[in-house]
């Protein structure tokens, strides 16, 4: 019955009366509010500890871009060029001879961190960077090493990190998905990098694909409000008949949220989408062009509006399982992909900071592995998962520093090792979330995002 809360006198006494005190925030009246009523699906939700970061922006660079000509420089290269050497890498070949960067590097900012000239702009924000170098992941292929960046596991699909995130705590705006995923073509493991897996089904990422239509059927068909209302009346009605007689049919819930959800969307989304509203000043930040809505720096643009309406987790996947940075056959084959993202990526940042949305908004660049030091052909570059570069910036990282070393080569790890579970821990942790405790029990045990690894990278904490 609509207005009928199911819970006894002394529970609404004592839950107003706290809510009355004002001992909680809104955040928690929101979350209260929606437990009582049967809810919580998408309110937002308090973490473990006081967040550095209330949002995610999480930016997925697929294909593998190569670490050494981009962020972690190798002058030694240079020296020993032609040098054969030995690398766990995608072909075992004696062949294997190392090549220099065929790109300059230069220091930037105040903290002179050095990046090549394929990411010349993004360089005018590195002293909001923590350039993280001693990544390393488990498995050499693309599909698995995907998987793992989204997933935690490079094996079995699991939820998706944005899932985990919805899950855990939330959205802040109940007419938008608390995880959008920006994503012309999709990646290797397709649709599984975003998936909730086990986890119900509402935390799943909604893909927006760039473009006139981004989400199909958007616009309601029906004219008359009044009518689509009482339509809508009449449809509540009986899907929580049905779902009544199904409780343990997840689904049920979940397909009945995701309505509401798109209901809502019909009336935010246009508005979300439509760049039109931006100032020139701002377009030109990023690089776009007025009237575009499919570049790279169109969906910048629309990932910070979409940020900055209360959507938890967004993420942006850059190219799909095709014509990606995974470049065999020449290192050349960067500078087209450098050139689609660098001056949107330093645009968003720069966006994000002017707006104050940067303190506590967590910015994740990074990509599935790096790529060898040594060449077959003399111009492109093999998988490689023993070392590769991501990034951090915004809310609770400390910018303008670097972790993590490799060799003179670029090969191994020679300090502060990171793999993706501390990546994943670290994340987790500055949105205020503990990674030991984010779990769900499925199948007869409690799963997490990090699985039973992953340490905090307390030195990049500001």
């Amino acid at each position: 019955m609509a207005g009928h809360w199911p819970i006894d006198r002394r529970r609404f006494l004592t839950g107003s009366a706290t809510l009355a005190a004002g001992v909680l925030g809104l955040q928690q009246q929101l979350a209260f509010a929606a437990q009582l009523n049967g809810g919580g699906v998408v309110a937002p939700r308090r973490g473990h500890h006081p967040a550095k970061a209330q949002r995610l922006l999480f930016i997925f660079l697929t294909g593998g871009f190569s670490h050494v000509d981009t962020f972690d420089p190798k002058p030694r290269l240079a020296k020993d060029q032609g040098r054969e050497l030995a690398t766990r890498q995608l072909r075992a070949s004696p062949n294997a001879k190392l090549m220099p960067s065929p790109f300059k590097f230069t220091p930037h900012g105040h903290s002179g961190l050095p990046f090549s000239e394929l990411f010349e702009q993004l360089g005018s924000v590195a002293d909001d960077l923590c350039v993280i170098r001693s990544m390393h992941t488990d498995i050499v292929e693309h599909f698995q090493a995907t998987l793992a960046m989204h997933t935690g596991s490079s094996t079995v699909p699991m939820p998706s990190i944005g899932s985990w995130v919805s899950y855990a705590l939330g959205t802040f705006n109940p007419n938008l998905p608390p995880y959008v995923v920006l994503c012309e073509h999709l990646p290797y493991a397709g649709a599984q990098v975003f998936d909730s897996n086990f986890l119900p089904p509402v935390y799943q990422g909604v893909r927006i694909v760039p473009g006139d239509e981004p989400i199909p059927d958007l616009k309601s068909p029906i004219a008359s409000g009044t009518l689509a209302q009482l339509e809508q009346r009449m449809l509540d009605d009986l899907n929580r008949v049905h779902a009544e007689l199904r409780p343990d049919d997840l689904n049920l819930t979940a397909r009945s949220a995701s309505f509401a959800t798109a209901r809502g969307m019909m009336q935010a989304a246009p508005e979300v989408f439509d760049l039109g509203r931006e100032t020139p000043e701002t377009l030109s930040l990023y690089g776009a062009e007025p009237g575009d809505n499919e570049s790279f720096a169109a969906q910048c643009l629309v990932a910070r509006r979409l940020l900055e309406r209360g959507v938890r987790t967004v993420e942006l996947i850059d190219t799909g399982s095709g014509n990606n940075w995974d470049a065999h056959g020449d290192m050349q084959d960067h500078r087209p992909k450098a050139a689609r993202v660098d001056r949107a990526l330093s645009g968003l940042i720069q966006d994000l900071k002017r707006r104050g949305l940067l303190d506590d908004t967590l910015v994740a660049i990074c990509t599935e592995f790096g790529r060898t030091p040594t060449t077959f052909n003399g111009k492109g570059r093999e998988h490689f998962i023993d070392a590769f570069t991501c990034l951090l910036a915004g809310g609770g990282v400390r910018g303008g520093m670097s972790y993590g070393e490799t060799d003179e080569y670029g090969m191994q790890l020679v300090r502060d090792n990171c793999h993706v579970h501390d990546y994943h821990a670290t994340i987790l942790h500055l949105l205020g979330l503990d990674h030991t405790r984010v779990t769900y029990r499925y199948a007869g045990r409690d799963f997490r995002l990090t699985d039973v690894h992953g340490r905090v990278l307390d030195a990049i904490l500001a």
